[in-house]
């Protein structure tokens, strides 16, 4: 007999899709070269999303292709085309994929606005996934 929790729309399913878009976010952001990656794990602590990723880009070019390359690659592979915010100017932009948020930022305004210490808890360690530099 078939796992009921296995069942598309089920929590465990759910839980399921949240991981392997995480997954894909963090491995199109080490495709892209990206800088400093770090995710936040927001689940059961803000409503706003399961996971808070986090990342730079070199230049404001890098910035916004690695933002419309991630925006295409959630939609080619989920179904869901992201809202992004911030492009075309791609100093800090905000793709919202539902349960993984991401910020991407040219890295003197990831310093400035430092939302890694903001969104830090203390009982969690903020995971680096990836340095560069």
């Amino acid at each position: 007999m078939p796992d009921p929790s296995a069942e598309a729309g089920s929590p465990a399913s759910a839980q399921g899709d949240v991981a392997k878009l995480h997954e894909l976010v963090l491995k199109s952001l080490d495709d892209d070269q990206a800088i400093e990656v770090v995710s936040i794990p927001l689940e059961g602590k803000s409503s706003i999303a399961d996971h808070m990723v986090v990342a730079s880009g070199r230049s404001t070019r890098q910035v916004a292709s690695m933002a419309t390359k991630l925006a295409e690659r959630v939609k080619r592979e989920f179904g869901k085309s992201p809202r992004i915010e911030g492009l075309p100017a791609a100093d800090w932009v905000l793709i919202d994929a539902d349960d993984v948020i991401v910020h991407l930022f040219r890295p003197e305004v990831r310093t400035f606005y430092n939302l890694e210490r903001m969104w830090a808890f203390g009982d969690d360690k903020v995971t680096a996934t990836a340095q560069g530099g």
